[in-house]
């Protein structure tokens, strides 16, 4: 019998030749992710000693730079556990500063048909590299780093063959939107994506696409290694050793679905979740938006700031509205920078801030209040995720997020486009 590409990895990473939906697997972590939640009081005991501190990184990216002599002291400490334990690998306020999955795409650290585990829920995000990664709890990831293995257990797969070309309006956050929508929660499922229509793809979109993935309860998601993917690991990361995993053809599936991206259109999540609840922006109710958002682990990419630019290029942002965009890197940023898309944003009355999850957990840099309204291109709408929990989030494209600023309500991108 054959198996899918997630069996194939996890396979791989428990020494077996095979696995079968049921089976729970003990399994090597080919990249141990350890971010400043993890040092947080009581969240993770340290080992007397990592098991290679080679497939270790450590990144600041929750609150970075720190906001609080409570934060400050997390990111002391991993300061601390970095130079006791010899990670060299470590993205600190000064040093690579990024939200950690967007680190992950930035340096390669998300090898093809490896397994990659760190404690946040949107590690599925490098999945877009054929890397099986799942998101593990803070006392796991002690045991993680102190003997580099885990277990998981062997979901069924829901692949999904993407076909025909997106259009540039849309986003990869459309596509989830439109999955959620369609076929409900994946919950104990992984899922696979193929077809022409990711090859047309970059990778910051499929990335986009395998983080969202979270907010449908997938175990994995997983896309083919194509040249493209293949290139972007080797120009970031060019001694790793990988060996990428395809699906065999006689593979079985718990479903198999066909997607035609090129009549997708922009779409709209109403507050609380993004399963069954999202419905055409051009069609949703109108209010004022105090607040726009684009940044995140799935949506704060050179792409997203390139449509943003576009969408806001002459326009000023409306009244009452507040613009916010936070970039998943301070190498996005300067690049975003160098391109002319920050001075665009800012022209139109954008406030554009330093990377780090922020507002998207309600942490910092955009927190609602009470009985406010806002649109985000982040990961979560439901309630208290960006600050209070009396306030109501709208999630959606970087386009639709920009074209709403502009209105002040939530508006169809394609109208500036």
């Amino acid at each position: 019998m054959g198996q899918t590409m997630v069996e194939k990895i996890l396979a791989r990473a428990a020494g077996r030749e095979t696995v079968t939906p049921g089976d729970i697997v003990t399994v090597d972590v080919g990249t141990a992710v350890v971010i400043d939640q993890n040092f947080m009081h009581n969240r993770m005991r340290e080992p007397k000693q990592v098991f290679d501190p080679d497939k270790i990184v450590i990144m600041l990216d929750h609150i970075a730079p720190a906001d609080s002599p409570m934060r400050a002291s997390m990111h002391k400490a991993a300061r601390r556990f970095a130079d006791k334990h010899g990670i060299t690998r470590f993205h600190d306020v000064n040093n690579g500063l990024g939200i950690c999955h967007q680190l992950v795409a930035d340096f390669g650290y998300a090898l093809p048909g490896t397994l990659l585990a760190c404690v946040d829920s949107h590690t599925c995000s490098a999945g877009a590299f054929n890397c099986a990664a799942r998101g593990i709890g803070h006392p796991e990831m002690s045991y993680v780093c102190a003997t580099g293995q885990t277990w998981f257990p062997v979901c069924e797969t829901i692949r999904y063959t993407l076909t025909g070309t997106l259009p540039p309006v849309l986003n990869g956050k459309d596509i989830i939107l439109h999955i959620g929508n369609e076929y409900g929660e994946h919950a104990m499922h992984n899922v696979e994506f193929i077809g022409d229509g990711v090859a047309g793809m970059s990778m910051n979109a499929r990335r986009t696409l395998a983080t969202m993935c979270a907010e449908i309860s997938a175990e994995f998601a997983v896309f083919e290694a194509d040249q493209k993917c293949i290139d972007h690991v080797r120009s970031r990361n060019p001694d790793a050793e990988f060996e990428p995993q395809f699906a065999d053809p006689d593979a079985t599936y718990a479903a198999e679905r066909t997607i035609d991206l090129s009549v997708l259109e922009p779409l709209v999540a109403y507050p609380g979740t993004v399963v069954e609840n999202a419905r055409p922006v051009k069609d949703a109710d109108q209010h004022h938006l105090d607040q726009a958002f684009i940044g995140s682990c799935a949506n704060g990419t050179l792409d997203d700031f390139e449509i943003a630019a576009k969408v806001v290029d002459g326009h000023k942002i409306a009244k009452g509205t507040r613009f916010i965009v936070t970039p998943g890197s301070q190498a996005i940023f300067l690049e975003a920078m160098r391109r002319g898309y920050v001075q665009t944003l800012m022209e139109a009355g954008a406030v554009v801030t330093n990377s780090t999850c922020g507002a998207c957990c309600g942490y910092s840099n955009g927190i609602l209040a009470p009985d406010e309204k806002c649109v985000t291109a982040s990961t979560r709408n439901f309630k208290g995720r960006m600050g209070s929990p009396e306030a109501d989030i709208y999630l959606a494209s970087p386009a639709t997020v920009a074209a709403s600023a502009i209105r002040g309500s939530l508006t169809d991108p394609r109208e500036f486009l």
